[in-house]
């Protein structure tokens, strides 16, 4: 067992935000229960459409996506989405990611949800790089990001996790001052922004393989990125890092580990095979 954010975690696995919605998407494929926990899909105050097809492309390196945080709202999860959670788990933990397009998004999402038992921490998404609005600007300014993290903690008892970008400038400074706010911990990294072209024969215009043009990168090339990031920001601050990118192994796993992470999220693996996360689980407790 891990103590972590003020709580036990029965394994360091988690799945990423995003990777399986609320959790009920993939409930008839793995077993979440055998997992440490999950990260919800991004909560908004309003129900979110997302962006234009196609949202996902497969290189070889990777992935790129641009979902655009599409979600069913706040009131839709309050109601029905984390009280399936709350029924259908007792051993894995649940993170809520939290998404705003202004400052007062954040904090009207975390009070409303702050009095549900599942919820174990939030996750300030402060990174998101494929929105118009929403993400990254709260994220790239120290003392924004301070300021964000301070109306939240204001308005809840629940450890919050702050979500950055790999392509801050300064990212252990960044990381202190968010936890000069309040922050308890960080998901490090999100994903880093990039686009790809289709070409559909000789003499065709070439159009972007996204619908929204650009999105963010993720998959095998991200770990070394994410590994040495969650080192940085694990020595910053001396607080609990979740390491997410590029995870598909226990040796990934052990990458994270090994550079100061507690628990490390599985993202992109996981949607191209679902059965990933709880393997990796089944691994590290085997592995005693």
């Amino acid at each position: 067992m891990l103590e972590v954010l003020g709580t036990t975690f029965q394994n360091p696995i988690l799945l990423a935000a995003g990777t399986a919605g609320f959790g009920r998407e993939v409930a008839g494929v793995i077993d979440l229960e055998r997992l440490g926990g999950l990260v919800t899909k991004a909560v908004s105050p309003e129900p979110r459409h997302g962006n234009a097809a196609p949202r996902v492309a497969e290189f070889e390196g990777g992935m790129l996506n641009a979902v655009g945080l599409a979600n069913p709202g706040l009131e839709h999860v309050a109601t029905v989405e984390l009280p399936w959670l709350a029924e259908h788990l007792t051993r894995a933990r649940v993170l809520v990611n939290v998404v705003g397009f202004q400052l007062d998004d954040y904090p009207k999402v975390v009070e409303r949800l702050s009095g549900q038992s599942v919820v174990t921490a939030f996750e300030l998404n402060v990174s998101c790089p494929n929105t118009d609005r929403g993400g990254e600007e709260f994220g790239a300014d120290a003392k924004v990001l301070a300021d964000l993290v301070r109306r939240c903690k204001a308005v809840t008892e629940r450890p919050l996790v702050v979500k950055l970008s790999p392509t801050l400038p300064n990212l252990p400074q960044t990381a202190d001052a968010a936890a000069q706010g309040g922050a308890a911990g960080f998901s490090v990294v999100n994903t880093i922004p990039g686009t790809l072209f289709r070409f559909d024969g000789p003499g065709s215009e070439a159009r972007a393989r996204l619908g929204y043009g650009k999105g963010g990168v993720s998959g095998p090339a991200l770990l070394p990125v994410g590994v040495l990031a969650t080192r940085q920001v694990a020595e910053a601050t001396g607080l609990p890092v979740i390491g997410v990118g590029g995870v598909r192994t226990l040796e990934d796993v052990d990458q994270y580990l090994e550079a100061g992470a507690s628990l490390v999220a599985v993202g992109t693996a996981a949607l191209a095979d679902p059965r990933v996360p709880e393997r990796l689980a089944d691994q590290w407790r085997a592995r005693g």
